[in-house]
């Protein structure tokens, strides 16, 4: 029997999420990607808390005019920013069960540029 792809997704998810922990020091970098927009937090899993989160809903990038794909880029660019102010220098990198590709990609090389490390 074939898997949908929400179990597909989740089957990954579980499988690496057994292994990818966050900690206060280097925190969990979580995406989540619907078909309109992109979302990421930095979660610290020992407390069980989101540290810092960014979203293409933000005013300064939900205005601004591009794809979704230029959007996701932003929000790895702001999520950066945040990071590197709140003193938070590498991160671990959770896709949430999404390939590593488009707009999960774009985040993650535009966190790299703004100075996180994974």
């Amino acid at each position: 029997m074939a898997l949908t792809k929400i179990q597909r997704r989740t089957k990954i998810k579980m499988r690496v999420r057994k292994i990818v922990n966050g900690t206060a020091e280097r925190p969990r970098m979580s995406i989540f990607r619907s078909n309109k927009e992109i979302y990421a937090q930095l979660i610290d899993d020992s407390k069980g808390v989101t540290l810092l989160m960014a979203s293409s809903k933000a005013k300064d990038i939900a205005v601004a005019a591009g794809t979704k794909t230029e959007k996701a880029a932003m929000v790895g660019k702001s999520i950066a920013e945040k990071a590197i102010a709140a003193g938070i220098s590498a991160v671990v990198f959770d896709r949430n069960g999404y390939l590593y590709h488009g707009r999960v990609k774009q985040l993650a090389d535009a966190a790299r540029e703004g100075g996180l490390k994974f």
